[in-house]
């Protein structure tokens, strides 16, 4: 059975849109998105989806384990062996605390390419694949739209570097924002109906990967 690890943030949590600050909601099995490309693929499939968690930025307010260069190496020495990565992250470096620009996320996700892809990490696990998907872009909206404020320009920049960075590394990609829209209710999570889309396009990838 292949298996399969989804390394992300809080839509790869299943984080659902945020109304009420004081409410913490995730949706269940069978409708976050890699349990549905668990049901399709029938794949084993390791959910390592982290509120709030960056590509490689220490947050001042959320803790230093959100930055994602120290949750991948652990992540990838945890579980194995991998047939697949699947990497989505970005959208929380977009907050206006990090004052990143496009070009520094991207930076962010090469250094993840840098671990999944190095020599060792590869025959720890004997190989595996890597599916990037670029995040789809925030909407400054909703009651935590004041952390992403410039937000919605910074990730709506992303796709296009993100596809390049992927061709250059010869990984497979998959561009979010073609595919679904963040919730209108907070601007950055995703409703039950675009799990099942992204879950759609995810499958369709991994089926010719795996």
């Amino acid at each position: 059975m292949p298996v399969v690890m989804c390394f992300g943030d809080s839509n790869t949590h299943g984080t659902a849109p945020i109304v009420d600050l004081a409410v913490y909601e995730r949706y269940g099995p069978g409708v976050r998105w890699p349990s549905r490309v668990q049901a399709a693929l029938g794949c084993d499939m390791i959910e390592e989806g982290l509120p709030g968690r960056t590509t490689m930025f220490d947050d001042p307010i959320m803790g230093a384990h959100m930055n994602g260069v120290t949750g991948l190496k652990i992540a990838l020495e945890s579980h194995g062996p991998l047939d697949v990565l699947v990497l989505m992250l970005g959208t929380n470096d977009s907050k206006a605390r990090f004052t990143s620009t496009p070009q520094a996320v991207l930076g962010g996700v090469a250094s993840l390419l840098d671990i999944a892809q190095h020599r060792l990490m590869q025959e720890r696990h004997g190989g595996f694949r890597i599916l990037l998907i670029c995040p789809a872009p925030v909407v400054e909206t909703g009651p935590i739209r004041h952390e992403f404020w410039g937000g919605a320009a910074r990730s709506a920049a992303l796709s296009p570097l993100y596809a390049a960075l992927a061709q250059a590394r010869g990984i497979d990609y998959l561009d979010a924002g073609t595919v679904i829209n963040v919730s209108p209710l907070d601007g950055v999570h995703f409703d039950q109906a675009a799990h099942g889309k992204l879950a759609e396009a995810v499958s369709a990838k991994l089926k010719a990967m795996i």
